[in-house]
């Protein structure tokens, strides 16, 4: 009896089961084929719409390009990050996986459906598929589901913490060793420029000139500030990618500054071709430079002879032949430049070639004068002239200038084109050969005689340093005025440098001279007539110094006039 009445409840027990298994399998496979059919749905009526990312936790988890019935890709983005906060808040997270449904993607974590991708969601012009896509957001919600549940486990935040303020110590202890080296690099720096400019020559001067303490205080303090910038950056670096919301940060910091490191590595490995053709280029046109300079040299100095070359051009051609060596070598080594063919390089030509073209007139102008002025071998450094109402030695002719120093050591640079539109007066080409006669002038009464004039200002240019013998003096009779006459005495100057110095004593002689021998120096004017003719007479012609074969008259005047 007791047994009868067992089987029968048993078998109502396993029946119950069995009905329930059923009932749940039964409403499982129900509601994957509503949830296929909704997903088809779905999928079906999806439209373009603006792009919306998905973002958990601080990372970018998806990009949503597709609005479902009346749902924009920002509101599905919305939704999914909240259904992923209340999964991790449930305690409920677990493996993200994701499983093809019905044309599109559906991303779950644990058993949780969270979104899905759609074919609409994919960037196609980026070259992205569904595939890649579910890829790529199956790895960013895991790591994003992970450092939620870290966020949320205080032992590891009390650990990251920890490290943290363990960084900042150790940035704040290499900050303040790094400065107090700073100070003293520094002061070494400035007191080594120093000493090394003060055992030149004129030492004191060039460390006053040259700002050279300044510029190494400065290059130290360049150096220190770009440590200090990487010390601040690996701080925040680290300190940032210790913590689950900001470590997207770090790592995007992390990243720009390896990226930039490879970056410019590779392109220094890319360039050493370029380079290595670049500094070939310049070797070539460095000794090509230095064969024409020591050409022109030799040229200048008179041991060699070149056709259409000049030793007093020499120098100028030079310059203009080791410049067009160095432009055609750039020209060449240009397209073999790192970078060369970039918008900066690019714009730095449209640059240059803009200055170049607004200052180009007046800039061509004084170069094509100076070149005139070079090439016409009109006048050479150390040449004694007159330009305008200038008079002195060349020091310089320049490009765009010419400078020429003054008797009273004035230096006066004036521009090549004024220089080719003034009247130039050499007077150093011929000093060396022919000679060139400086004039000085003076006017004497009609009663003196003219003979004696001439030997007064002949003896004055005998006791005069720095005449020349050879051309000798010549006094010359250049004016018959109504009161008086005029004479001028010509001279040759050994050095024309000395032209001042020479006159200014010439003159102190002539005085000296007249006085000596009682002729006054005057030119008398008439308002009526004198009582006496101011006539030289014939036994006076030849007074002293004058003598009779000098001044080419007869031995004694009385005999003239007999």
């Amino acid at each position: 009896m007791e047994n009868s009445n067992r089987t029968p409840g048993l078998s109502v027990r396993l029946r119950s089961v069995a009905l329930g298994v059923a009932l749940i399998a039964t409403a499982a496979l129900v509601h994957v084929r509503l949830a296929a059919q909704d997903l088809s749905q779905l999928v079906s009526t999806a439209t373009p719409a603006q792009a919306a990312p998905l973002v958990y936790n601080n990372r970018q988890i998806a990009v949503f390009r597709a609005a479902v019935l009346s749902r924009t890709p920002s509101e599905r983005a919305q939704a999914a990050s909240d259904r992923l906060e209340r999964i991790v808040n449930d305690g409920q997270a677990g493996t993200v996986s994701s499983r093809p449904l019905q044309g599109a993607s559906l991303l779950s974590v644990g058993s949780r459906d969270v979104f899905a991708i759609l074919p609409l969601d994919v960037d196609a012009l980026a070259g992205e598929t569904l595939e890649s896509a579910t890829a790529a957001a199956v790895g960013h919600l895991q790591q994003a589901v992970d450092e939620a549940i870290e966020l949320r486990t205080p032992r590891r935040i009390a650990t990251s913490t920890a490290w943290a303020l363990l960084a900042t110590l150790i940035a704040g202890a290499l900050a303040l060793v790094t400065r107090r080296l700073h100070r003293t690099l520094v002061a070494g720096a400035s007191r080594t420029a120093e000493r090394k400019l003060k055992q030149l020559s004129a030492g004191d001067v060039l460390v006053k000139a040259s700002r050279a303490p300044e510029v190494a205080r400065k290059a130290v303090t360049t150096i220190f500030i770009v440590l200090w910038l990487f010390i601040g950056y690996t701080w925040l670096t680290f300190v940032l990618r210790r913590f689950p919301y900001t470590r997207p940060w770090g790592e995007s910091l992390r990243s720009f500054l390896l990226d930039r490191l490879v970056f410019v590595g590779m392109k220094i490995v890319e360039a050493i071709p370029d380079l290595f053709t670049v500094v070939l280029i310049l070797l070539i046109t460095r000794f090509v430079v230095r064969l024409s300079q020591v050409m022109f040299q030799a040229v200048e100095e008179g041991r060699l002879s070149v056709p259409y070359a000049y030793p007093e051009t020499a120098q100028s051609t030079r310059r203009l032949v080791t410049a067009l060596i160095w432009l055609l070598g750039l020209v060449l080594a240009y397209p073999y430049l790192p970078g060369s063919n970039s918008d900066a390089f690019k714009g730095m030509s449209v640059f240059l070639g803009v200055a170049l073209s607004l200052g180009s007139s007046g800039i061509v102008n004084q170069i094509m004068s100076g070149l005139t002025i070079t090439y016409s071998r009109a006048v050479r450094v150390g040449d004694f002239v007159r330009i305008g109402d200038v008079e002195g030695t060349i020091t310089q002719l320049g490009t765009l200038s010419t400078k020429v120093k003054t008797p009273r050591r004035e230096e006066v640079t004036i521009p090549n084109a004024v220089v080719m539109g003034q009247v130039t007066t050499n007077y150093s080409r011929f000093s060396d050969t022919e000679g060139v006669f400086v004039p000085t002038s003076l006017t004497i009464g009609y009663d003196t005689p003219w003979r004696q004039v001439q030997a007064l200002l002949l003896l004055a240019a005998e006791r005069t340093p720095g005449v020349r013998t050879a051309p000798a003096p010549v006094v010359r009779r250049s004016a018959l005025q109504d009161f008086y006459v005029h004479y001028t005495l010509l001279i040759c100057l050994e050095s024309p440098q000395q032209r001042f110095a020479t006159l200014d004593t010439l003159h102190a002689n002539i005085l000296d001279a007249f006085n000596e021998y009682g002729v006054q120096i005057t030119s008398p004017n008439y308002e009526a007539d004198p009582e006496a003719r101011k006539v030289v007479p014939v036994d006076q012609w030849y007074a002293a110094p004058a003598r009779a074969e000098a001044a080419g008259g007869p031995a004694a005047g009385g005999s003239a006039a007999r």
